[in-house]
């Protein structure tokens, strides 16, 4: 599984979550294989790094995780081609250590720095890092992949082995990690089961589920902005945490659960709607595929239907249905689309879609200690952008349940939605969140 090839590997089909979005290519110069598809992650890290040994540390991630040196083709018919390992880039910049500088904040800038620079799909390799230090002991490790290589969950799968590569290499020893399950065997696994019974199941359940589903979109207002994706964020007071967490643990939920009931009420007052399917993404990995870094995630809709919900408490119940089935059937959208095919048709050039997710990561390192070094996550984002990674055209609102607050963020087309209509959607949405989980039982 593991390639230590120095030659370039023959040409693999490519698996239907890529062919998805190589529907929507526009090249190497936009959309899900331009510059500005990326994925990024930041850690802080405490304790001493050693420059020359996390290069070597990278360059062992690299030649571990083929996805990170795969150069997809988008022409005749579409491929991809595993490439030979190349040492990936390491920017080291010094930053503001100075006394009340405010680090936290400094580094999550270095983070948009970090993932709004431009990152070509068509030359490996596909990861790229860059160590911020304020001091010797105190330091930022920002790692960015092109999008259409490495998905969020793959990001975390990246740092916990470079961690203890960079552990073995600190003690002179060469990293001894498990064999690496490799995302062509993903794809050859995706093709030998494309007719296996469990598909076929799954299959049948979205053709019941979705039949006469529409997608959610929202209307555009076409803006004199360049075509970009541009991001608002916002947090909620700790007591509004606190009591999605309570209601979620009442009602047999996840917190994800009560929020997207709580997203298909607002979606209600504001549409009158009562038959929702609001898509979201899914990890899309079978256990076999925990630890293999390639772009696995699904676009799954979750239709939540409100006739007869009285209360929120029942719109929770509702929304939960929804939630089980879908993801205990969980396919490509391929698969969904050929079950059907009018699911996309209410969106187009006057309406795009609006999805609705939860970024609860895997393996994210909360103090963790590898050797003489400790990583904790950064993923409490608060900064708005302007201009961040590229998001397909739309709405997609983010949510993140803290231990003592609910941190959100809302990405949209800057040259589809004003940022003014955008950030009252936001605040609307937060006070009914609010209004929702503190009385879950008042008539809706």
């Amino acid at each position: 599984m593991t390639t230590t090839s120095d030659t370039q590997q023959p040409t693999a089909a490519l698996s239907l979550q890529q062919q998805f979005l190589r529907m929507f290519a526009q090249g190497f110069e936009a959309g899900p294989f331009g510059p500005h598809y990326t994925e990024a992650f930041a850690w802080r890290v405490s304790g001493s790094v050693d420059e020359r040994v996390l290069r070597l540390a990278l360059a062992d991630v690299v030649e571990r995780h083929e996805a990170l040196r795969t150069v997809v083709h988008l022409e005749d018919g579409g491929g991809q081609s595993i490439m030979p390992a190349v040492p990936p880039e390491l920017e080291v910049v010094g930053l503001d250590a100075s006394p009340g500088a405010d680090r936290d904040r400094r580094a999550e800038e270095l983070m948009i720095e970090t993932e709004t620079r431009p990152f070509p799909a068509d030359h490996v390799p596909l990861l790229r890092a860059v160590l911020g230090r304020f001091d010797e002991e105190d330091s930022v490790l920002v790692l960015c992949a092109h999008h259409s290589a490495a998905d969020v969950w793959s990001i975390q799968v990246v740092l916990k082995d470079l961690a203890q590569c960079y552990t073995a290499r600190a003690a002179g020893k060469e990293p001894a990690l498990p064999e690496a399950t490799q995302y062509r065997d993903y794809v050859t696994a995706q093709q030998e089961e494309a007719d296996s019974p469990a598909v076929a199941a799954s299959r049948a359940y979205w053709r019941d589920t979705l039949q006469g589903a529409r997608i959610l979109v929202a209307p555009v207002r076409t803006t004199d902005q360049s075509p970009a994706t541009s991001y608002h964020r916002f947090t909620t007071e700790a007591r509004v945490s606190e009591e999605v967490s309570r209601l979620a643990k009442a009602t047999r939920s996840s917190p994800f659960m009560v929020l997207l009931a709580a997203f298909a009420v607002f979606t209600n007052r504001r549409t009158e709607a009562t038959d929702i399917t609001v898509p979201t993404f899914t990890p899309g990995r079978e256990h076999r595929f925990q630890s293999t870094v390639g772009s696995f995630f699904n676009f799954t809709p979750l239709r939540v239907r409100l006739e007869g919900c009285r209360t929120f408490r029942d719109v929770v119940a509702r929304t939960r249905t929804a939630c089980v089935g879908a993801f205990s059937h969980e396919l490509p959208l391929l698969h969904l689309l050929a079950e059907a095919p009018e699911l996309m048709s209410s969106a187009g050039p006057e309406a795009v879609p609006t999805l609705f997710q939860a970024v609860q990561p895997p393996y994210l390192m909360e103090g963790d200690r590898y050797g003489d070094l400790e990583f904790t996550a950064i993923w409490r984002r608060v900064i708005p952008q302007p201009l961040g990674s590229d998001t397909p055209d739309g709405m997609i609102w983010s949510m993140h349940l803290g231990s003592t607050e609910l941190v959100g963020g809302l990405s949209f087309s800057r040259h589809l939605f004003e940022r003014a209509d955008v950030v009252e959607q936001a605040e609307e949405f937060l006070a009914l969140i609010g209004e929702l989980v503190a009385d879950p039982d008042a008539a809706i």
